[in-house]
């Protein structure tokens, strides 16, 4: 048994295996890692994934992706990338289960109206309220001066999870421009502190590099899958010049700025040239298992040129923590941002789902509006008693913020009637 344990943590040292809380040994067959593992996957905040926004709203029909269906997509796309290289896989899962947990209702919709209503007190990012819920938020383990510590997951499975290693304040410049992405709040800087110990600046460890490109090509395939399936678009209208420009534009404009269209174009041809594109899917079982073909060869074919580039320049040697970094070709990079566009150009900014995406904001709007106004009386217990051990107005907002963070799509909704009134049109 002994032996088992080393095995999964090879590679990795006793400051990695650290949790914030000093917890009593625990006999069994399990690795620290795979603790961390089943942690995530019992939370609550896991499991109310499955009722959150990926791209197309998860009551449309029963296909459709959910935030939670995508975690555990993300993560057996990671697990396999990660033991390739030799991560441990466990820290990879962990941090693929745990990469989505802080986004709020409505997907990045949401998050950008939350971002909004906290602009005085940090701003809301999905990523940084992840690390909140991993290390304060979740119930599990409880400090003994009595502050809550999350899940207390590991040092090594916790730096796994920061996909933008700074805060606010440290964000780097990319192409001249400071990015809004951060991983930290700033009263929650102390346990990040502790989680960077020793890290290079700025720079994500290994695993966390698996699971940001496993984030990628997961869902720049498989939300082209759901746009299929749900009858948005078929592959075929890339042979019209008027929808191909769009796409390269929407492309260039979200995913590729500094790149010229004339490459976004040579990308999608080569991914056109693919023996396995599905031109046009019918619904039928054998247009159904084609496509499904198509999206586990695409994934094959990104995994495999990382790894063979990655060991291209560090040879066979495991790689854990900051012994090495997760290398992309530039043709890679360009054809899964193809995919991120096909799916953005024909769900994502069509003209239909303007006046919805109003209609959300405006719910999240009115949801900490009507919250703020009525104290801890509408809060879930856990949440009011932060609430009441707060200091100032805006402590007091950020729970509030972290409250409505929590919902599901269905849930905020339901609690806009109860607490505001009948709901906008088009619900």
């Amino acid at each position: 048994m002994a032996e088992a344990l080393a095995e999964g943590t090879r590679g990795y040292s006793a400051q990695d295996t650290l949790r914030w809380v000093e917890e009593p040994p625990k006999k069994g067959y399990r690795s620290d890692f795979e603790r961390d593992r089943a942690r995530v996957l019992h939370s609550s905040a896991l499991r109310r994934l499955g009722a959150k926004t990926q791209v197309v709203a998860p009551d449309t029909d029963d296909f459709v992706r959910t935030r939670l269906t995508h975690s555990l997509e993300v993560a057996q796309v990671g697990r396999e990338l990660g033991r390739v290289l030799g991560c441990d896989p466990d820290v990879v899962d962990t941090a693929c289960l745990s990469h989505d947990l802080g986004h709020p209702p409505f997907g990045h919709n949401g998050e950008s109206a939350l971002n909004d209503i906290a602009h005085a007190i940090g701003g809301f990012e999905g990523n940084a309220q992840t690390l909140r819920l991993l290390t304060r938020l979740e119930p599990k383990v409880i400090g003994p001066d009595g502050a809550p510590a999350g899940l207390n997951l590991t040092r090594a499975s916790l730096d796994a999870a920061c996909k933008y290693p700074w805060a606010a304040v440290d964000a780097p410049l990319v192409h001249g421009h400071r990015t809004s992405k951060f991983g930290a709040y700033e009263d929650d800087l102390p346990i990040f502190g502790w989680i960077r110990e020793g890290a290079p600046a700025g720079r994500s460890c290994i695993e966390a590099q698996v699971m940001d490109l496993s984030d990628d090509i997961a869902y720049s395939v498989h939300d082209v899958e759901d746009a299929i399936v749900a009858g948005k678009f078929q592959l075929r209208w890339m042979e019209n010049p008027d929808h191909r420009a769009r796409v390269i534009g929407y492309t260039q404009q979200w995913y590729l700025p500094h790149s010229d269209p004339a490459e976004i174009d040579a990308a999608l041809a080569r991914l056109e040239e693919t023996p396995v594109w599905v031109r046009e899917a019918d619904g039928s079982r054998r247009a159904m298992a084609a496509l499904k073909n198509m999206t586990s060869q695409l994934i094959g074919r990104f995994c495999d040129s990382a790894l063979s580039l990655t060991r291209a320049a560090y040879g066979d040697a495991p790689l854990t923590r900051y012994g090495g970094q997760v290398m992309v070709p530039q043709e890679t990079v360009m054809e899964i941002a193809v995919m991120k566009g096909l799916a953005t150009t024909f769900v994502m900014t069509t003209d239909h789902r303007q006046p919805i995406y109003e209609r959300q904001r405006e719910v999240l709007h009115a949801l900490v509006t009507a919250l703020s106004s009525t104290g801890e009386r509408h809060l879930e217990p856990s949440f009011a008693a932060d609430w009441r051990a707060a200091d100032d107005d805006d402590a007091r907002l950020r729970v509030i913020v972290d409250q409505v963070a929590s919902l599901t799509d269905a849930s905020a909704l339901a609690w806009y009637e109860r607490l505001v009134g009948s709901l906008p049109s088009l619900w």
